[in-house]
């Protein structure tokens, strides 16, 4: 009877097949916090029933988790986008020392090009500082493979590996050939203060220790298949890096490749061998040029991309003008303006803060969407928890300190605004902070947090009450009030923007995404509409302008909230009565 593992395909993003890859690779234990576009790989690892799942509150948590199990003796993975990478710094640059015990992969998922993120960093420099083995897949089938990989790498050097996606592999799809899962020991936590122990005395002999192992790792980078060497047509010749690989093949199918998957640390003598053997030499990765400097530090005569192409994602038409040496030509995508759902709660809340004309210190979620005109009521957004710490010093250094609030979302407070309140109290700042309840982590799909009650598979846990928190954190007030209640909500603000106290306001209501209650749609009447357009103010979709300048209501996207009607002076638009049914019920719930 044949032994041969079944291998069955399957069509897989990116994220999915790392996912698929830890499983297989028995996968233990992972932990992560959303961020686009890495959210995926734990919401596909959580329906294994083998493998322990978490929401961490933050990336640094997760990383502390993972690494914690790691040491314990038990395959783990912790996954983030580039700038949750930069929250986990801490413990990983130290776990570079200390090394683990079974494996610890590290998936970061870069956005080049910016879709969704504040930055446009490239964490391949991560590895370099943090003297970390990197691989790099290109598409979905080597991101399943390199996942296995990185677990035998990070138990045979004892090291944690970092797994670097980008944007276009984490969410491209391909056919994908599965395995088995294939579960190894449990290995023993060995008590070693010498080696897990990072006082000062311990850490320099760990230091050395770091850099035989990075002499190490540069030997096997020289051997690995992962850095693959296709000669072809020898005139050209390309040195390159995840997703670009591809795109290379399909503008120079005839040119030759050095396809590095092993990326860091650098295989030197293959790269040397290669550039001999090709008349042109050219180097194309995206983002900054970490290839092309260490390149041109071995005294490789080279060509590559202008620094214009550092600048965004690249493309494959890009390949051809880099080969060229010619600089990039600006060509936008048509933008569509983002904006905030229909029948938001926080469209009602940065009307009242745009009416106030106060100054609004943002942060990272849905509601960053507030700074676009015409509600432009969101001044600053910096990083996960700035929304409170930004609030404090602009409050520090502002003429009119009264008309300054801070705003963070629901799951960003727990992730890092917690902090930021306690170090105001601890301070004695006064103020208004406001924290947009809205049940969950809106804009990367719609993840539970501490404060939802509930687990990443949907079981019940123990409730984080928000303003039994934020009194605890010694908030002099902490209101709650319904976001859409928009009276309720401006009148509770501008009593507590008089006061001398730290208040805290949570504005709370359900993401519409989630309950999708809809109600009937406000009536409009064209003879009473002055065309002021105030109600084009609220910045809602379902609302727009005709080309005889009166107002229309998308009936398929209006959920009938009535902010428009509460904006409308003139009562032409005003709310209909919902008739109920034999039930009593509106029967509006859509």
């Amino acid at each position: 009877m044949s032994t041969t593992p079944r291998r069955e395909k399957k069509l897989l993003s990116g994220d999915e097949a790392v996912a698929r890859g830890a499983w297989e690779a028995g996968l233990k234990v992972a932990a992560a916090y959303p961020g686009t576009p890495s959210t995926e790989i734990l919401e596909t690892i959580a329906k294994y029933p083998d493998v322990d799942a978490q929401w961490s509150v933050n990336e640094k948590v997760a990383y502390e988790v993972a690494y914690g199990a790691a040491i314990g003796g038990v395959r783990s993975l912790t996954a983030c986008k580039h700038v949750g990478l930069n929250v986990a710094m801490d413990p990983l640059m130290t776990s570079a020392y200390t090394g683990i015990n079974a494996g610890l992969v590290v998936v970061v998922a870069d956005d080049p090009g910016l879709h969704s993120s504040q930055n446009e960093q490239d964490t391949r420099w991560v590895a370099l500082y943090g003297k970390l083995p990197l691989l790099e897949p290109a598409d979905p089938a080597e991101a399943l493979a390199f996942t296995k990989f990185a677990f035998e790498l990070s138990e045979q050097f004892d090291t944690p590996v970092l797994l670097r996606l980008t944007t276009r592999v984490a969410h491209s799809k391909q056919d994908v050939a599965t395995g088995e899962r294939v579960l190894g020991p449990h290995k023993a936590f060995r008590v070693d203060a010498a080696k897990y122990v990072m006082v000062p005395r311990n850490a320099g002999p760990r230091h050395a220790v770091v850099e035989a192992r990075l002499a190490k790792l540069r030997e096997l980078a020289e051997q690995s298949p992962l850095n693959r060497v296709e000669l072809r047509d020898r005139k050209l010749g390309f040195v390159t890096s995840g997703v670009s690989y591809l795109y290379i093949r399909e503008m120079f199918p005839e040119a030759s490749v050095l396809k590095l998957g092993f990326s860091y640390p650098f295989c030197d003598d293959k790269i040397r061998a290669f550039a001999r053997d090709v008349e042109a030499l050219v180097v194309v990765e995206e983002l900054d040029p970490f290839v092309e400097t260490h390149l041109r530090a071995l005294g490789l005569k080279l060509r590559a991309k202008q620094p214009s192409f550092q600048i965004g994602e690249l493309r494959p038409e890009h390949i051809t003008a880099i080969v060229r040496g010619e600089e990039k030509q600006a060509k936008p995508f048509p933008a569509r303006k983002p904006v905030l759902c229909p029948g938001c709660s926080h469209r009602s809340v940065f009307t009242v803060l745009r009416d106030l004309k106060l100054a609004v210190a943002g942060d990272i979620g849905c509601y960053t969407l507030g700074a676009a005109p015409p509600l432009a009521s969101v001044h600053t957004c910096l990083c996960m928890g700035a929304g409170v710490t930004v609030h404090e010093g602009f409050r520090r250094a502002h003429a009119h300190a009264g008309r300054v609030v801070g705003v963070v979302g629901d799951s960003t407070f727990v992730h890092s605004g917690v902090t930021g309140l306690i170090n105001a109290v601890y301070n004695g700042v006064k103020g208004v902070l406001l924290i947009l309840d809205n049940g969950t982590t809106a804009m990367t799909g719609a993840q539970h947090h501490p404060a939802t009650g509930k687990t990443i598979r949907e079981e019940p846990t123990t409730k984080l009450v928000l303003e039994d928190l934020c009194l605890a954190c010694g908030a002099d007030n902490v209101d709650v009030v319904d976001a859409k209640d928009i009276g309720a909500f401006r009148r509770t603000l501008e009593q507590r923007l008089a006061e001398d106290a730290l208040t805290v306001i949570i504005a709370r209501s359900p993401c519409w995404q989630l309950v999708r209650t809809r109600h009937a749609m406000p009536e409009f009447k064209r003879k009473q509409c002055q065309q002021c357009y105030e109600c084009l103010e609220i910045d809602c979709p379902a609302l727009s302008k005709t080309e005889d300048g009166m107002i229309q209501i998308d009936p398929a996207r209006c959920t009938g909230c009535n902010l428009c009607v509460d904006r409308c002076a003139y009562e032409a638009l005003i709310p209909q009565r919902e008739e109920p049914d034999a039930d009593g019920c509106p029967g509006t719930c859509g």
